[in-house]
């Protein structure tokens, strides 16, 4: 798979993606303004071009109270994500090239106010799903906010992420209508963050392409 041409399909205003994006950056924005006054961390894992958060970044008014860490192996995709960073001002916005599956990444920043998983959950297995949302307890402080998208092919895995999510003290705050083709869903994480385990793979990343042929 071609992870930087894949990200074409975001700038045709029918397909998937777009709409995917259009809902991700809502959450995004509900999210920011929400929060509670003063700096907030925002992290995201596998963030492609970095669209669902430097697109909303780009004019919301607490641009400038955000510092974001964006990790992403694909270097065309990173030098993208960069330049729309730089180009839209946002010097807290430091964007990674790296394996996003690694705790160490997110080390100095989390708990983070904001974790965004677009575009992870359909590409690693069921088992690795679940374990990188029981990571999320570490991720995310008490009152931020997990952003996810999963596609609903059948078996359709979205009713059992809110499950494990809510098991673990997620409270949901919205789930994309069941008729998209991608969902989009919000939780705020409403336990006590526990601290980050050093040095694990928090899953792998197998692709989506890879997955459905299996």
């Amino acid at each position: 798979m071609d992870w930087h041409e894949w990200h074409d399909a975001y700038d045709s205003p029918d397909s998937y993606l777009s709409e995917r994006l259009a809902l991700v950056q809502e959450r995004v924005r509900y999210a920011l303004d929400a929060a509670p006054a003063g700096p907030l961390t925002a992290i995201s894992l596998c963030a492609g071009q970095g669209r669902d958060l430097i697109g909303v970044l780009a004019d919301h008014p607490r641009r400038a109270e955000v510092q974001a860490r964006l990790v992403e192996l694909d270097e065309r995709n990173v030098a993208h994500a960069a330049e729309s960073a730089r180009a839209a001002g946002l010097p807290g916005v430091q964007v990674v090239a790296g394996d996003a599956s690694l705790t160490d990444q997110y080390a100095d920043l989390a708990p983070a106010d904001l974790v965004l998983l677009c575009g992870v959950l359909g590409n690693i297995t069921d088992p690795d799903v679940e374990r990188l949302l029981d990571h999320c307890t570490a991720l995310c402080r008490t009152g931020g906010t997990v952003v996810w998208t999963r596609n609903r092919k059948a078996p359709d895995l979205v009713p059992q992420i809110c499950a494990w999510l809510e098991e673990r003290g997620f409270e949901r705050v919205w789930v994309s209508d069941p008729a998209l083709t991608a969902s989009v869903g919000a939780h705020r994480f409403t336990g006590e963050p526990r601290q980050l385990p050093p040095g694990q793979r928090m899953f792998d990343f197998i692709g989506y392409d890879t997955l459905w042929r299996t």
